[in-house]
């Protein structure tokens, strides 16, 4: 069924739609009825009419970067920037520093302020509340280097060392510089990429961007901004102001205080932003930054967060102000009260957006009355999924528009909405949408909720509001790698790294030299040996040298130049590759020979399926599954590894893979090396395959004898499709009817044993293998095409590089690291080493972290009481 084409108003245009106009003077008015998505397009319009700026003021962080994504959604096509002032993601009185790229973004917005005189500002109350360093700090600190300026390379490194920069042989995160010879490669704060300046004696002949990865240079450019790289001064003048303050400001010895030691040594210790105010003569808020013809929004609810936040401001504050050895500064010297809040409010024209009508607010009220699509939710697995959808459809007057949350998630559905006789029509944004004549478009939006307008009549309907609720992706993502330049790149090498030399063996790199024959100077790759042997390779002959991927680089055996002792290492390594040879060879000429099971390509319930993951695909993870698929399709049994970090989505590879196997008719037995994980997984798939009729059991030490009987006959009979469990599932008494996939999840933690029946099946069945970390010799025949190997090496939007911190027993610490988890909804392992005072332990963390419920698990304990703590815990 295809909707007919609905002609579109003349004058609908985003600013005619939604359009509120600004306070006069410092007066004050109330939104109200902005339901679902209208707010951000009321805010698109309010800025667009706006002569000056808009400071949108959000609960927190996460509702900050929701809102810019949505706003730049309805406002793609207009011309005014939107940005966030970006939180640093610590608690009050942290000891942590916030993260570089956070504060190259915070310094960047702030630098943009001044010439900001038109656009949309969203910054959260905690941010709002921060006392920062004055305006001029950030100006008189920031440096513009062209092409053809004189460069001194000692001031240079003087001055960026006093701004904050760090000196590393290799440029990667904001912050950092590198020098070498006549290159200045630098990573300046509020700018999106590196870039490498290149010295003709002291003129800058040249400067270009680089890949940190690759170390590649790319564009050329013919100037960059380099802005301080921390909120604070550190030079002398304010280290001297650091010391006289902090005596000033706490009583006792000051050298005993660390913090101190290391600022007077002209370190920056962790945590050290919270001492903002004792380097400066004075501090700023964001209002010192505004401009005077700018228009404030508070969102719903920001009151309730700005009184939670000072109230755990001040809770932090009486917990650590009597620590000697870490004195702490008052609140009122770090942050604004809610009085001085209020005050600062009072100077703009400001509007309160209320989710309520009938505030009861003495200011003017304006009630936009937009409302949300009723019940369109699709069912997959009912007679008619989309009847709802279809209803709404048909009895809607006007235009509608159904959003995706990303460009591959448009196009699944696409492809059901196309299986139930509807036919949108692609639109790249909301203006698009808005000048078609299609009664039914599709397009990539933020939206979460939908809304619906009675004039002009337009609805948008969501993802969220078809499906369910689905994981939103709010960070920005880099550029994805190419997962071959993982195993491959040379270029990422540090010096003092272990290399191979084809010829020549295992040396040391010592870097880059330049060596002048004749009159031509050509630049050589420096390696040690034993001995301080020098081997100088020429650029040109980089083929010839490799990493070193054997034992830890500081361990790595260097090799005599001249001996023959890299040639005995050869022959042995090559006879062993021929014993190995022997047995593969066997396993996979049976392996060939024998034909497999040729799985049903994936029709559309494997679409509904792949469908209801609640994220995006990262491109690695989409070339993986569509490998993994051709791999069943295939007669010869499939014999994968797939490698990629823990949280790159391995799980969602091999469910796919099992719903495939499952739809067939075939078993599926996933392997897993320990119960608890058996038990995780056993949980996961139950939750993903809850709407499919595919039975899923456990089996491990989790279950009684009783139980287990009933499974193991279960599948002998062929009424369980998939079954998850530990080394059980090897046994010979564990009998199968029509096993076709076994998923091995880890396979270095199993024993020989395990493994000896693993390498019986191999030429049986499909066989995937899932691991963040391969053992050698399962990664060599992987590399050798003996195995297929896949690897997802670009990490999920939202995912965050893992963080270890190695400390002395702390209790502060402590509780400061578990309410942080606890804070952004998360859950916490605790290991301890012993069974016997695991109990007292309990109790003590109990004491220190009274907020969270706490729960004991370990091998000691009775099966049925170790599951039940467990299901607590997931669920």
């Amino acid at each position: 069924m295809t909707s007919t084409a609905r002609p579109a108003d003349s004058g609908a245009t985003s600013s005619s739609i939604l359009t509120p106009s600004t306070p006069a003077g410092h007066n004050r008015q109330v939104w109200t009825g902005l339901n679902g998505d209208s707010l951000p397009l009321a805010i698109a319009n309010l800025t667009q009419n706006h002569t000056g700026l808009v400071v949108a003021i959000t609960p927190d962080m996460q509702s900050a970067e929701l809102l810019q994504d949505q706003v730049e959604y309805f406002s793609a096509h207009r011309r005014f920037q939107v940005s966030t002032l970006p939180d640093w993601e610590t608690l009050p009185y942290d000891k942590f520093s916030p993260h570089p790229d956070i504060i190259s973004a915070r310094l960047a917005t702030l630098y943009g302020l001044t010439d900001m005189q038109r656009g949309l500002l969203i910054v959260s109350v905690p941010t709002l509340l921060q006392r920062l360093p004055p305006s001029e700090y950030i100006y008189q600190n920031s440096l513009i280097l062209n092409t053809g300026d004189t460069l001194r390379i000692d001031a240079m490194r003087t001055r960026l060392d006093s701004a904050g920069y760090r000196p590393v042989s290799q440029v990667m995160e904001h912050g950092e510089f590198a020098v070498r010879g006549s290159l200045l490669d630098i990573y300046p704060m509020g700018n999106s990429q590196p870039f490498r300046i290149d010295l003709f004696d002291e003129e800058i002949d040249s400067i270009r961007t680089f890949d940190c990865d690759s170390q590649r240079s790319l564009e050329t450019v013919k100037s960059i901004r380099m802005l301080p790289a921390r909120e604070f001064p550190m030079h002398e003048e304010a280290i001297r102001l650091f010391r006289r303050r902090f005596r000033a400001a706490f009583a006792g010895d000051s050298q005993n205080c660390p913090v101190y030691r290391e600022v007077s040594q002209g370190n920056a210790p962790a945590g050290i932003e919270y001492y903002l105010p004792l380097f400066t003569e004075n501090t700023s808020t964001l209002f010192d930054y505004l401009p005077g013809n700018a228009c404030l929004l508070q969102l719903d609810a920001t009151d309730i967060a700005s009184e939670n936040f000072l109230e755990q401001l001040q809770e932090r504050y009486e917990a650590r102000r009597h620590d000697v050895e870490r004195p702490i500064l008052a609140p009122e010297q770090l942050f604004i009260d809610h009085q001085e809040l209020q005050a600062q409010l009072k100077n703009y024209p400001c509007i309160a957006n209320s989710l309520f009508t009938g505030t009861g607010s003495p200011c003017p009220v304006v009630d936009y009355r937009v409302s949300v699509p009723g019940d369109v939710r699709i069912r997959t697995r009912g007679k008619q999924p989309a009847v709802a959808l279809q209803t709404f459809i048909d009895s809607f007057p006007g235009r509608i528009l159904i959003t995706a949350e990303s460009t591959g998630r448009r196009e699944t559905l696409l492809d059901q909405l196309h299986g139930f006789g509807l036919r949108p029509a692609p639109v790249p944004d909301w203006e698009s949408f808005l000048t078609t004549d299609a009664a039914l478009s599709i397009t990539v939006a933020p939206l979460e909720v939908g809304l619906v307008l009675d004039s002009p009549p337009l609805a948008v309907v969501t993802e969220t509001a078809l499906f369910g609720d689905h994981a939103r992706q709010t960070r920005r993502r880099k550029p994805a790698r190419d997962p071959a330049s993982i195993v491959r790149n040379l270029t990422d090498l540090e010096v003092n790294a272990p290399v191979v030399h084809e010829e020549n063996g295992v040396g040391r790199y010592l870097g880059l030299e330049s060596i002048k024959v004749g009159d031509i100077e050509t630049e050589y790759l420096a390696l040690e040996y034993a001995g301080g042997d020098k081997l100088y390779v020429p650029v040109a002959s980089l083929a010839l040298v490799s990493r070193y991927t054997g034992a830890s680089p500081e361990n790595a055996p260097l090799h005599k130049l001249g001996s023959d002792q890299w040639e005995r290492a050869r022959k042995k390594a090559t006879k062993r590759i021929h014993d190995v040879a022997v047995e593969l060879l066997d396993i996979y000429a049976r392996r060939a020979a024998r034909k497999g099971y040729a799985y049903t390509a994936p029709q559309e319930e494997y679409r509904a399926f792949a469908s209801t993951f609640p994220f995006e695909e990262t491109p690695d993870q989409e070339e993986t599954i569509r490998v993994v698929l051709e791999d069943m399709e295939s007669a010869m049994p499939m014999d994968r590894l797939v490698c990629g970090d823990v949280g790159f989505g391995k799980t969602e590879v091999a469910m796919r893979a099992a719903f495939v196997a499952a739809q067939d008719g075939k078993q599926v037995a996933i392997l897993v090396p320990t119960t608890l994980l058996a038990q995780q997984h056993y949980q996961n798939f139950c939750d993903r395959f809850s709407e499919w009729p595919i039975r899923i059991e456990l089996l491990s030490r989790f279950r009684s004898g009783k139980q287990t009987d009933s499974i193991m006959a279960a599948l002998q009979a062929g009424t369980i499709d998939i079954v998850v469990g530990t080394h059980k599932l090897l046994q010979p008494t564990v009998k199968y009817k029509r096993l076709g996939l076994l998923i091995i999840d880890e396979e270095h933690r199993f024993g020989v044993r395990q493994k000896e029946s693993i390498k019986n099946l191999r030429s049986e069945i499909d066989i995937l293998t899932l691991t963040a970390t391969p053992i050698p010799r399962t990664l060599n025949m992987s590399l050798s095409g003996m195995r297929d190997l896949s690897i997802i090496g670009t990490p999920p939007a939202q995912r965050l590089a893992v963080k270890t911190f190695v400390c002395e027993w702390d209790r502060e610490t402590l509780r400061e690291a578990c309410l942080r988890e606890i804070k952004r909804g998360g859950q916490i392992y605790f290991l301890h080493n012993d069974v016997a005072s695991i109990d007292r332990m309990a109790v003590e963390l109990a004491e220190i972290i009274p907020e969270a419920g706490i729960e004991i698990a370990h091998g000691q304990m009775r099966e049925r009481e170790l599951e039940k703590v467990m299901l607590d815990f997931y669920h």
